[in-house]
């Protein structure tokens, strides 16, 4: 007998598997405390061809200490916009059982100002991830040059406790 039907399971279900492995030791990651560090990384990361092109959105994920435990390029879009998915964003937090985030996107204007449309996407993970645990270090916005921080602006403690 099928071992599925035996516990009166249908053989059609699929069985959802998880996994993560950090191919990086702990003792060796980037370690980020600051927005001028995530700045860094991000600049390390993001095609400068393309910073005024289109815009892009990114995610670094972080240990309980702050250690980077990796990133990713979760949306790349027109000049206008792109798409966010709160849930595909904090889902990948989950699995790679970090403790902290720090959001990014660029705008391609060269305008480092958020927008409301910012704000309220920045609103939205914050308060997703505060339901696990998860808190947002930050969301940097990117130019060529400048780059915006709503940590150091004060807006993300705004949005944290509204």
């Amino acid at each position: 007998m099928d071992q599925h039907m035996q516990f009166g399971i249908p053989s059609t279900i699929s069985e959802i598997q998880v996994s993560y492995h950090n191919t990086i030791l702990l003792e060796n990651c980037t370690q980020v405390t600051a927005s001028i560090e995530a700045e860094r990384v991000l600049r390390l990361l993001w095609d400068n061809d393309t910073i005024e092109y289109k815009e892009q959105f990114y995610a670094l994920f972080f240990s309980k200490k702050n250690d980077l435990l990796g990133y990713h390029i979760h949306s790349i879009g027109g000049v206008l916009r792109t798409v966010v998915d709160v849930k595909q964003i904090l889902g990948i937090a989950v699995k790679s059982n970090a403790c902290s985030i720090v959001l990014s996107h660029n705008h391609p204007s060269g305008n480092c100002i958020p927008s409301q449309a910012d704000i309220a996407l920045t609103k939205k993970i914050v308060n997703g991830a505060a339901l696990l645990d998860i808190s947002v270090l930050d969301h940097i916005i990117m130019t060529k040059e400048p780059f915006y921080s709503f940590a150091d602006d004060g807006v993300l403690s705004i949005v944290s406790s509204d």
